[in-house]
Protein backbone atom coordinates (compact mmCIF):
# COMPACT_ATOMS: atom_id res chain seq x y z
CA UNK A 1 0.00 0.00 0.00
CA UNK A 2 2.94 2.56 0.80
CA UNK A 3 3.90 2.42 -2.95
CA UNK A 4 0.63 2.60 -4.19
CA UNK A 5 -0.79 5.87 -4.42
CA UNK A 6 2.57 7.32 -5.92
CA UNK A 7 2.93 4.22 -8.44
CA UNK A 8 -0.74 5.63 -9.31
CA UNK A 9 -0.10 9.27 -9.73
CA UNK A 10 3.28 8.53 -11.46
CA UNK A 11 1.68 6.26 -14.22
CA UNK A 12 -1.08 8.79 -14.57
CA UNK A 13 1.37 11.82 -14.99
CA UNK A 14 3.24 9.22 -17.65
CA UNK A 15 0.11 8.71 -19.46
CA UNK A 16 -0.35 12.47 -20.06
CA UNK A 17 3.41 12.95 -20.76
CA UNK A 18 2.81 10.41 -23.45
CA UNK A 19 -0.40 11.59 -24.88
CA UNK A 20 0.85 15.23 -25.20
CA UNK A 21 3.60 14.00 -26.71
CA UNK A 22 2.99 11.87 -29.43
CA UNK A 23 0.21 14.91 -30.53
CA UNK A 24 3.77 17.76 -30.43
CA UNK A 25 5.63 14.86 -32.16
CA UNK A 26 3.46 12.82 -34.52
CA UNK A 27 0.10 14.37 -35.12
CA UNK A 28 0.73 18.13 -35.39
CA UNK A 29 3.25 17.94 -37.59
CA UNK A 30 1.69 15.90 -40.12
CA UNK A 31 -1.68 19.27 -39.61
CA UNK A 32 1.32 21.42 -40.07
CA UNK A 33 2.62 19.69 -43.23
CA UNK A 34 -0.88 19.55 -44.73
CA UNK A 35 -1.98 23.46 -43.38
CA UNK A 36 1.64 24.37 -44.94
CA UNK A 37 0.72 22.85 -48.58
CA UNK A 38 -2.29 24.87 -48.78
CA UNK A 39 -0.04 28.34 -49.13
CA UNK A 40 0.17 31.32 -47.86
CA UNK A 41 0.94 30.91 -44.41
CA UNK A 42 0.22 34.42 -43.25
CA UNK A 43 -3.57 33.75 -43.94
CA UNK A 44 -3.66 30.04 -43.38
CA UNK A 45 -6.19 29.57 -40.43
CA UNK A 46 -5.66 25.52 -40.49
CA UNK A 47 -1.58 26.70 -40.46
CA UNK A 48 -1.89 29.19 -37.07
CA UNK A 49 -4.50 26.80 -35.36
CA UNK A 50 -1.85 23.94 -35.32
CA UNK A 51 1.00 26.25 -34.55
CA UNK A 52 -1.15 27.95 -31.53
CA UNK A 53 -2.08 24.27 -30.55
CA UNK A 54 1.96 23.00 -30.46
CA UNK A 55 2.93 26.41 -28.54
CA UNK A 56 0.44 25.24 -25.52
CA UNK A 57 1.14 21.61 -25.70
CA UNK A 58 4.98 22.47 -25.19
CA UNK A 59 4.23 24.91 -23.00
CA UNK A 60 2.34 21.91 -20.91
CA UNK A 61 4.71 19.61 -20.99
CA UNK A 62 7.57 21.58 -19.37
CA UNK A 63 5.64 21.68 -15.40
CA UNK A 64 4.00 17.78 -16.28
CA UNK A 65 7.56 16.54 -16.80
CA UNK A 66 9.06 18.53 -13.91
CA UNK A 67 5.80 17.13 -11.46
CA UNK A 68 6.91 13.71 -12.28
CA UNK A 69 10.83 14.18 -11.60
CA UNK A 70 9.39 15.21 -8.17
CA UNK A 71 7.17 12.63 -7.83
CA UNK A 72 9.97 9.89 -8.86
CA UNK A 73 12.24 12.15 -5.62
CA UNK A 74 9.98 10.77 -3.11
CA UNK A 75 11.88 8.45 -0.79
CA UNK A 76 9.13 6.94 1.65
CA UNK A 77 11.79 5.47 3.60
CA UNK A 78 12.08 8.91 5.02
CA UNK A 79 8.70 9.77 5.54
CA UNK A 80 7.81 10.40 9.38
CA UNK A 81 6.56 7.53 11.54
CA UNK A 82 5.07 9.57 14.01
CA UNK A 83 4.30 12.69 11.93
CA UNK A 84 1.58 13.76 9.51
CA UNK A 85 3.23 14.08 6.06
CA UNK A 86 2.49 12.75 2.60
CA UNK A 87 0.17 9.07 2.35
CA UNK A 88 -1.03 10.26 6.15
CA UNK A 89 -4.71 9.36 6.49
CA UNK A 90 -6.21 12.14 9.52
CA UNK A 91 -9.12 12.10 11.52
CA UNK A 92 -9.58 15.93 12.96
CA UNK A 93 -12.21 17.23 15.14
CA UNK A 94 -13.33 20.19 14.05
CA UNK A 95 -13.37 22.31 17.75
CA UNK A 96 -15.96 24.94 16.90
CA UNK A 97 -18.73 22.22 15.33
CA UNK A 98 -18.02 19.21 16.67
CA UNK A 99 -17.76 17.23 13.49
CA UNK A 100 -15.20 14.58 12.39
CA UNK A 101 -13.20 15.14 9.31
CA UNK A 102 -11.17 12.57 7.90
CA UNK A 103 -8.44 13.23 5.03
CA UNK A 104 -5.79 11.49 3.44
CA UNK A 105 -2.42 13.31 2.36
CA UNK A 106 -1.22 12.96 -0.92
CA UNK A 107 0.20 14.65 -4.31
CA UNK A 108 -1.24 17.38 -6.44
CA UNK A 109 -1.64 15.11 -9.20
CA UNK A 110 -3.38 12.36 -6.61
CA UNK A 111 -5.72 15.40 -4.68
CA UNK A 112 -9.58 14.92 -4.75
CA UNK A 113 -11.18 16.65 -2.36
CA UNK A 114 -14.27 14.95 -2.62
CA UNK A 115 -12.82 11.44 -2.14
CA UNK A 116 -10.96 12.85 0.68
CA UNK A 117 -8.12 13.39 -0.98
CA UNK A 118 -5.87 16.63 0.29
CA UNK A 119 -2.42 17.74 -1.47
CA UNK A 120 0.46 18.13 0.60
CA UNK A 121 0.70 21.52 -1.14
CA UNK A 122 -3.40 22.63 -0.32
CA UNK A 123 -3.23 25.16 2.77
CA UNK A 124 -5.63 22.21 4.51
CA UNK A 125 -2.48 20.24 3.59
CA UNK A 126 0.63 22.68 4.73
CA UNK A 127 -1.10 23.42 7.76
CA UNK A 128 -1.11 20.06 8.81
CA UNK A 129 2.19 18.62 7.97
CA UNK A 130 4.84 17.89 10.79
CA UNK A 131 2.13 17.37 13.36
CA UNK A 132 0.89 14.73 16.15
CA UNK A 133 -2.21 12.73 17.21
CA UNK A 134 -3.44 15.45 20.21
CA UNK A 135 -2.20 18.39 18.36
CA UNK A 136 -4.27 21.33 17.63
CA UNK A 137 -4.22 23.05 14.60
CA UNK A 138 -5.36 26.45 13.50
CA UNK A 139 -6.27 26.14 9.24
CA UNK A 140 -7.03 29.16 7.21
CA UNK A 141 -9.53 28.16 5.19
CA UNK A 142 -11.70 30.23 2.04
CA UNK A 143 -14.51 30.24 5.00
CA UNK A 144 -12.45 31.47 7.34
CA UNK A 145 -10.14 30.59 10.33
CA UNK A 146 -11.04 26.56 11.31
CA UNK A 147 -9.58 25.05 14.50
CA UNK A 148 -8.94 21.24 14.65
CA UNK A 149 -7.77 18.60 17.02
CA UNK A 150 -6.15 16.01 15.58
CA UNK A 151 -7.85 12.62 16.56
CA UNK A 152 -5.82 10.21 14.79
CA UNK A 153 -2.95 9.82 12.61
CA UNK A 154 -2.12 6.66 10.40
CA UNK A 155 0.76 7.40 8.85
CA UNK A 156 1.62 5.44 5.34
CA UNK A 157 4.06 3.08 7.30
CA UNK A 158 1.29 1.78 9.06
CA UNK A 159 -1.47 1.23 6.14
Amino acid sequence: MKSELLTEAKKNLEDEIRKLDREVRDELPKALKKAAAMGDLSENAEYQTAKERQSFLQAQLGPLRERLAKLSLINLNKVPTDKISYGSKVVLLDLDTGKKVSYRLVSTEESNVKEGLISTTSPIGRSLMGHKEKDEVQIQTPGGEKNYQILKLTTIHDT
